[in-house]
């Protein structure tokens, strides 16, 4: 349990990044994610064949899988949205309500017993939420998009459970991400029919950007952060990953100065979902040691 936890707050840890590049790759957030997944699909298909590690799965998960790999495709387009939007530190505290979500979706998907423990943490992630933007209207699109991008990462992780005890966990980003590719790809004509762009190429410095996103923060991160779940509930992954917006809106203050625009509400917000996030671990060690009094 331990090396799980490990495993899931290094990956938080750099998924923090993933708002800031959002910024600093100037392509609107279907062409981001497109290319990001393109790159990721490739450069783990290639790793796995080299290393003969690709697994066989039977053609019945295969859907399983392409679908639900469409999901993770369309919360990337909503949150990198979302930051378009408004700035990272609104697109990343909105996907801080993701933890509620789950508590709310998995007892109904994973066949667990609702729990107000789960609810609460959740509630307390989302006052934060509250506190940070203050419901302001300026960014009242960019806070829309961000809760669907919460609604579809939380769906993700709560079905996801239920498969990562099944397939190796490169194995199953592979085909999850193929979907997410697939999907996209049927996708982007229309998508570019009504948000039309000059060029479809990134540029040196998109390319650059890219790489970083698509290889540190997708491959490396999605990685451990399945390795985790195998340990921990998709409640705790998700709850977990309300760090990422404290690490990223760190980080967009000192390369944007969005503090600027930020006031005191902002700290105590985050103190409250840094704080959920606490308990939750707390709650998590507790239950496995009392496992084996």
């Amino acid at each position: 349990m331990k090396e799980a936890l490990i495993k899931l707050h290094i990956s938080v840890f750099l998924a923090g990044f993933t708002g800031v590049l959002g910024i600093l790759i100037h392509m609107n957030e279907g062409l981001l994610v497109w290319y990001r997944i393109m790159i990721t699909v490739v450069t783990l298909l290639a790793l796995l064949k080299w290393k003969n590690q690709l697994q066989q799965v039977a053609p019945t998960m295969v859907w399983k899988l392409l679908g639900i790999g469409t999901l993770i495709a369309l919360h990337w387009v909503f949150f990198y949205g979302s930051i378009k939007m408004s700035n990272v530190s609104i697109g990343l505290v909105c996907f801080a309500s993701t933890g509620l979500f789950t508590a709310l979706l998995e007892p109904v998907f994973n066949d667990r017993s609702f729990s107000w423990p789960d609810v609460g943490l959740g509630l307390l992630s989302l006052l934060g939420i509250v506190l940070i933007f203050q419901l302001d209207t300026r960014y009242r699109e960019g806070i829309i998009a961000g809760i669907v991008s919460a609604v579809l990462a939380a769906l993700f992780s709560v079905l996801n459970k239920r498969q990562v005890q099944k397939v190796e966990p490169r194995t199953m980003m592979i085909y999850e991400l193929s979907g997410g590719l697939l999907i996209l790809t049927l996708l982007m004509p229309i998508y570019l029919y009504y948000y039309p762009v000059e060029t479809i190429l990134p540029t040196l410095s998109d390319w650059f950007w890219l790489l970083i996103l698509s290889w540190l923060c997708t491959v490396l991160a999605m990685d451990l952060m399945l390795q985790a779940l195998k340990k921990v509930s998709a409640f705790t992954q998700n709850l977990s990953l309300n760090l990422e917006p404290v690490y990223g809106i760190l980080l967009a203050f000192v390369l944007f100065k969005e503090n600027e625009k930020l006031n005191g509400s902002f700290y105590i917000g985050v103190a409250l979902i840094t704080t959920s996030v606490l308990l939750q671990m707390i709650r998590v060690v507790r239950k496995h040691q009392q496992k084996h009094i």
